[in-house]
Formats: C-alpha cells, structure tokens, sequence
C-alpha cells in the first residue's frame, strides 16, 4: 500500500513528481467519457516508464488464443482492447533540446484531477540542460456533451530568450504491451497534414474497424496566431504539423488541439472519416473554454444524483467520489453495445468488454444511481447475445437451448483461454439471472421479461439443468470439476456457491415462468414455442434438481463447506503468512496456491451476500467468522462483499477496513498492480459498501428498506437514490437518520422494520 496522492474531496492530487510513479499516476488520472478514454501520459516526450494508451469503445482485436495443448471447446481468440490512435502527444525542442521530463530538472510539479468538472489539469517548472526554464500548464479533458470529441490546452513559457521547435502529433503507429515483437494491430489507411488540419485513419488487420482521429489546431504567442508547416513522418500513420519560431522571456505560448474520434462501431465505414472532418470543423468553431464548460456543466448535473458525502474523513470521500467518476467515465448507458470492461478506458489487462463483474458489482451500483433505463441497457446486452452464449453452450457438448454465458467477451463469444476459468467458472451465468431478478425487485418493470428475460432464464435454466448430475449411490445431484468465485480453488467438486446459485436460477426460473403464464398468456404462449419448452417434463425435472442439490456442510463448524475436501486442507490464517508471502499470486508458484486453504475472494460469502434473506444472522456470522480469516483479498471483488457483511452482523471495524480496501485500492495501490489500470467493475463494490454496507439499503418488491450504522470515523454520510426513478435523498449520522423524499411521487419505506410513508417534499428523521 502506498499513499502518494494527497487528500482532497474532489480532486485527485499529485504533487511533486517520481518517475517510478509514472505509471500508477497514468492509470489513475485517466480520463474519459464512456465511449472513449485516455490514460494521463504526459504530452511531452517522456523516456521513463510509461504506458501509453487511448482507447475506443465497442474497437477490439481477436488474437490469435495461445496455450500449449489445445483442447475442444477453446475460444478462437482472446479479444485484446486496443491501444488506438494517439492524439494529445507533442514533442517540444527548445534551443535543440528535447523536453523529457526523465532527463531534465523539475523544481516544480502538480497535478490534479477535478473530479466535479471531469478535467485534468497539469503545471510544472523545468529547468533544461541548456539552462533554460520553462512553465508549463495543460488542461485535457474528454467531452461528455459530444462523445466523439476531446481537447488539450498546453501553454508555457521560458525564462529567456530562446528557439523553439514544437511538433503537434496524431500518432496511430501504436502497439498494445502485450504485443509480439511490437506487432501493431493496425493497418494506414491514410494521413494528411495541411494548415490547422490533421488527420489519421487506420483499420485493424482483422474484423477491419476503422478509426478515424481528426484534429484542428491553432496556436498562439501572447494571443497572436502562428502558422505550421506540416512535416512528412517516417511512419504512414503519423500526421505532424511543426511551428519553429523564436520566443521572447515570458512570451506565453499556446497551442490548443480540437480532436473528433470516429469509428466504424458508430458510423458505417464510408463516412467515418468525412464525419471525423466535418465534426471537428464544427466542433473548433467554438472555443476550448466553451467546450469545457458545457463538458463540465454535464458533470455537474451527473454529481447531483451520482454524490456521496462522507463528512469527518476526507480520505473516505475522495475514495468514494474518484470510484464514482471512474464509473461514469466508463459507461453512460448510451449504447446497449457497450459494457464496462474490468479495466475501462484505463489500460489492456484483462482483455474483454465484459466480465461477471457487470451484473453482480455495477448494475447494483447503476441500479440505485441513475435512471433505470441505463441497468436495463445491461439486460439487453445480455439478451443480444443470448444466441452466442447458447452456441457457446453446444461447443462444450450442450443441447436443447442451454447456454451459458462467456466468461469473458466483446461480442457475446467466449475469449478467455484459460481453461480453470474458461470451462468452469460457471457461475457467471447465475449472476447474469440475479441481475434479472435485482432490476425486477428494484424496479417492478417486468418489459425486459417479457422482451427477452425469460429466454435468458430459460437458456441459463437448462445449462444447469444438464450440469448438474445425479449421484444414484448418494441418491442426490452433484456438481464436479468446478471454479468457484475463489480462482484459487480449481476443477473442484460441489462448490457451494456455484451449486446454491444453480438451485436457486432452476427455482426463479420456474417462478418467472408461472407468473408470465399466469399473467401474459399469448406473449407466454409465443416464448414457449420459440424456445420449444416443455413445461411439465422440464419444470419436474428442475423441481427433482431442486429439492436433492447436494450443498456441502460442516456440521462440527456449522458453517457451509466451500467445496468437497477444503476441510481437509492446513487451516492456517492468514495473519501466520509471513509479509514476504504477499500477495500470493506474485510470490507464490500456482501449484503451492491451490493446495492452500488460502481465498482470493469472497465464494461462500458471495452467496450469503446475494440471497441473505435465505439464512439467519447467526448463519451469517459463523460463516464469516470462519472464512475472512483465510482470506487474502487478492482480488479486487473481494473487499465490498466482506465490508457489507461484516456491517450486517455488526462488526463495524471490519466493515471499515474492508470499505477503505475497496474504496482506496487504486489509489493506494493495494494489490501492487494499478499501473496496469484501474479496476473499474470493482470500484462499484465501494459505493455499495456505503449505501449497502453502512446505509443497510435493500430494495424487496419495489419497496425500500433502511437499517443505517454510521463508521466510528465519521461524523455523517448522506447518498441519493432512485425508487421508480423518483429521487431520495438519505442522511446518517452517529445520533440519527433523515430521509428527505425529493420526487413527485409518494414514498413508503422501512426504516428498522418501521413502516413510513412520505409525500412528495416532505422529510422524515429517526
């Protein structure tokens, strides 16, 4: 754990600069708008470490998948998020030297993202070879009015008279960190660099997405324009314009650059680069102030619904809000082609738009947050690409519409090659059919049930159904050759939370399909028939699954068994590691971590966080009593669900602990790995930790229910929600909770088993 960036409530703050901190501060400045994204690399040349990448959603390469034996049923290709065209890059000479901030003096450097405004912003002091000072400034920021369109201001000036030679970049010759010899992914389409204008068109060598990157750019000495002249690259996929001119001590120069970023994901091919260079002629006929503004009164109008206030611990608040922005950077529910990555516009690892990590962690977190049309955009996502998942169900030997859902995926394809996870970290889909049932609880709208829900439940229903087999020795349905949510525990037998959630699907399933019979008989009728279901043969089947699912159980512990032999393993805690152990999957060889006892996430737990109406609070504590202890909370998931179970029971300095893990885990960079960016689909756990955890919100059949503990640490925490998109607005402190209905619409609520009702406008105080 490190503390590097300073405290702030709405900022993120670097102030000072350590190369060996250059690509934690990329990730963690990044920026975007949802459809696109960028990590802070510095404008200037920079020889350090450095990670350098801009990313294009929906934009992807399947390469080639690599493992030593290939077996049935591996996916074709792992989808790599590409590193796209650069566009904020510019390389500064002055008096013949290269400004690179690895190889000069800094006397001064400050960086800070403001949050509330979605902008970065950067001042410096250098001090060249040569002697020469400069100050330097830049502001960035991606638009969150218009999507496709991003801008840099970068002004500086120098101690003394001297020459500059500025060269203004569009860089589309990139490669991904993970590429082969530095293979590029992309081919040149064309370039051209002319007056303000330059733009860059590149297509990737498979699937052809072409992305077009046009940029016009005007700069100034103390207010006067300069012309470039445009320069010929070694490289077909770099566009340059150079201005050399001498510069006065304290002339102030400017360059400002107007960036559109198309693709064929959004445009039909033919016109991506005439929009590219139409809309960014639009677009710089206003100014970057203007822009700016109208970008930053969209993030003003978002803070309003998407606040949470912490106050009495300034480290708590900045977490919380930096892990909300990152969220809304990342998906703005505009398209339902889009998802949220693991990694978001931050950076490559991972690969894949899509994990579990969307329906168990951020559709809970959009789901209370934001109008509900943008949760239902999750939904029909997965309903989209219900056929892939049904084909991909039949590549491993499944029949009869089963499917089952990839566990990584661009397109609804499985395209992650490791088989453990690959073939048996199946419990993905149950999370896919809680989702289903979270927004209907939430939200009462049965539309998407109707619409495709069903067949989504239906498919998952009868993956489980063919999983599972039937013991005749033991006369009950087991399990084998499983993952669980703990990937330390490979190919096991009767995992308890993968065989609780399969039980539980058959079982809402089944309910869904009789209240849609009983209530929409004709558009029942048309579902049935298309997805050919035999109602009596199939639901007996599942009610016979049902009532004998084999779910492992210690009686000497009472607690549920995480699978079939972990008893027998060494029980040794995790506070007996020696520090030089952790993290284990950096330290340890993977054959010594799955013969541990050790956890990398919440498994038995996740269930008990999941369906907690389903055991006692009893059942509830032995449980974690016995689990947390060996667990090492080595993925980033698996925090929130340990601090909204701990404040459950009661153990509020656990709850706390486990909420600044998840809150600060980038930003302290916990697990030693946020220089390979940020983990987005995560950083919603920390909102749920607050609002779940410590606010004691659950919402049962569109009615919400409150139970708020407030930390120790703080003096008071408040949070907004949306029931039936109508706006409350809830207020905890150590003495008191004050519920203040904002909508037009009358609200009733329970407040620690206490029904109240409240008008429109009206507050209501414990």
């Amino acid at each position: 754990m490190i503390q590097y960036f300073k405290a702030d409530p709405w900022k993120i703050i670097e102030d000072g600069f350590n190369p060996e901190m250059n690509e934690i501060a990329e990730s963690i400045f990044s920026i975007g708008n949802g459809m696109m994204g960028q990590r802070a690399n510095l404008e200037e040349d920079f020889s350090g470490k450095t990670l350098q990448g801009t990313y294009v959603g929906g934009v992807y390469y399947p390469d080639k998948t690599r493992v030593g034996w290939w077996k049935n049923g591996y996916p074709e290709y792992f989808a790599k998020v590409l590193n796209s065209t650069y566009w904020s890059g510019l390389t500064l000479v002055i008096n013949g030297e290269i400004v690179d901030l690895s190889k000069i003096k800094i006397a001064s450097f400050y960086r800070e993202l403001d949050m509330f405004n979605g902008v970065l912003n950067r001042r410096s002091t250098v001090t060249l070879n040569n002697g020469i000072q400069l100050s330097i400034e830049s502001t960035r920021f991606y638009s969150l009015v218009n999507k496709e369109y991003s801008a840099l201001r970068y002004r500086f000036k120098a101690n003394q008279n001297c020459s500059i030679e500025l060269t203004n970049i569009i860089d589309g010759n990139v490669v991904n960190k993970d590429s082969n010899y530095d293979e590029s992914f992309w081919n040149e389409v064309s370039q051209e660099s002319r007056d303000k204008e330059m733009f860059v068109a590149v297509k990737t060598k498979k699937l052809d997405w072409l992305l077009a990157t046009a940029c016009i750019s005007e700069l100034t000495i103390d207010g006067e324009t300069h012309s470039g002249q445009n320069k010929n690259s070694t490289s077909s996929k770099i566009a340059q314009t150079t201005y050399k001119f001498d510069l006065k001590s304290k002339q102030e120069v400017i360059l400002v650059k107007h960036v559109i970023s198309s693709s064929s994901f959004h445009h039909p091919e033919e016109t991506v680069i005439s929009n590219a260079q139409n809309t960014v002629r639009k677009m710089s006929a206003s100014s970057f102030e203007t822009h700016l503004e109208m970008s930053s009164k969209a993030w003003n109008a978002k803070w309003e619904m998407a606040d949470v206030t912490i106050e009495g611990d300034v480290s708590a608040q900045q977490a919380l809000r930096y892990n909300i922005f990152q969220l809304h950077q990342t998906y703005c529910g505009d398209d339902p082609r889009l998802n949220i990555g693991p990694k978001g516009y931050t950076g490559e690892k991972y690969g894949g738009s899509t994990y579990w990590d969307t329906e168990a962690y951020c559709l809970p977190f959009f789901l209370v947050s934001s109008p509900s049309k943008i949760s239902k955009q999750l939904l029909i996502y997965r309903y989209k690409q219900l056929d892939r998942a049904i084909e991909n169900a039949e590549k491993l030997g499944f029949t009869n519409g089963a499917a089952l859902y990839p566990m990584v995926t661009m397109n609804g394809e499985e395209c992650h090659n490791e088989w453990e996870i690959t073939f048996e970290e199946i419990h993905r889909n149950g999370a896919i059919a809680y989702a289903i049932y979270h927004y209907i609880e939430h939200t009462g709208d049965n539309s998407y049930l109707l619409e495709g829900g069903l067949e989504v439940l239906l498919g998952i229903a009868r993956f489980w159904a063919q999983r599972v087999h039937w013991t005749e020795k033991k006369q009950r349905y087991e399990m084998h050759g499983v993952t669980g949510p703990n990937e330390y525990e490979n190919n096991v037998n009767n995992n308890w939370y993968t065989s609780y959630i399969a039980k539980w699907c058959l079982k809402y399933t089944k309910e869904c399909i009789s209240n849609t019979q009983n209530k929409f008989p004709k558009i029942f009728a048309e579902i049935a028939k298309k997805t050919k279901l035999s109602i009596e043969s199939e639901i007996a089947n599942w009610r016979h699954i049902i009532e004998n699912m084999y779910l492992p159980y210690d009686p000497e512990e009472q607690v549920f068994v995480q699978h079939d032999g972990f008893m027998e393993k060494e029980l040794i805690p995790v506070n007996q590691l020696a520090e030089i152990d952790r993290p284990l999957n950096q330290k340890w060889s993977w054959d010594r971590i799955l013969r541990s006892v050790y956890i990398k996430q919440a498994d038995v737990l996740q269930g008990l966080y999941f369906f907690e109406d389903d055991f006692d609070i009893e059942t509830h504590k032995r449980n974690f009593k016995f689990y947390e202890p060996f667990t090492v909370h080595e993925s980033s998931l698996s925090p929130c669900v340990h601090s909204i179970l701990a404040a459950k029971i009661g153990n509020m300095d656990k709850a706390y602990e486990m909420y600044l893990r998840t809150a600060r885990l980038d930003l302290d960079n916990y697990n030693n790995d946020t220089e390979d960016g940020l983990h987005i689909t995560s950083m919603a756990g920390s909102y749920l930790s607050v609002v779940q955890g410590f606010g004691g919100l659950r919402v049962k059949n569109q009615t919400l229910h409150l139970n708020p503990v407030c930390p120790k640490h703080w003096k008071s925490y408040s949070f907004k929600i949306l029931m039936s998109n109508n706006p409350v607005n809830i207020i905890v402190n150590q003495n008191q909770t004050k519920v203040q209905n904002l909508g037009e619409k009358n609200l009733t609520f329970t407040y620690k088993n206490q029904t109240i009702s409240l008008n429109p406008g009206d507050n209501w105080e414990s």
